[in-house]
């Protein structure tokens, strides 16, 4: 079985993570996420989130291309997690190219195009204007 990895906030869920989890998912066959919790995200990325962890975990579980969501509370937890979940891949946007090379001595590291028109960080700046 080829095991798949990606991570990632996915508040105010769109069809830009739609599509991420969709071409991760069709380079394995089991796809884990590592949701983003609260405390991480306003600690380590100086993100509040629009939904919960608990709230995000339900809509990422919902989604028939996810096989399981894990938290990730810190940066360094991928190491840890490509040896517990025996991933073959980490998949992750391109906004992030070259930032986790350092996992390619221990699976194959993806860098895949983001979705153009679409962005959290796009949505929230819409919903300001208005």
């Amino acid at each position: 079985m080829k095991r798949i990895i990606t991570y990632g906030t996915f508040d105010l869920l769109h069809y830009g993570h739609i599509n991420l989890l969709k071409r991760a998912k069709e380079l394995g066959d089991y796809l884990v996420v590592g949701l983003s919790t609260d405390e991480f995200n306003l600690k380590e990325k100086n993100k509040k989130c629009y939904f919960s962890y608990e709230q995000r975990k339900h809509l990422l579980e919902a989604i028939r291309y996810v096989d399981l969501v894990i938290p990730e509370e810190g940066w360094n937890q991928k190491l840890t997690d490509v040896d517990l979940y025996h991933i073959d891949t980490f998949v992750i946007g391109d906004d992030w190219k070259g930032k986790f090379d350092f996992l390619k001595e221990k699976c194959n590291v993806l860098y895949l195009p983001r979705t153009p028109e679409i962005s959290t960080s796009q949505i929230k700046s819409d919903l300001n204007k208005n």
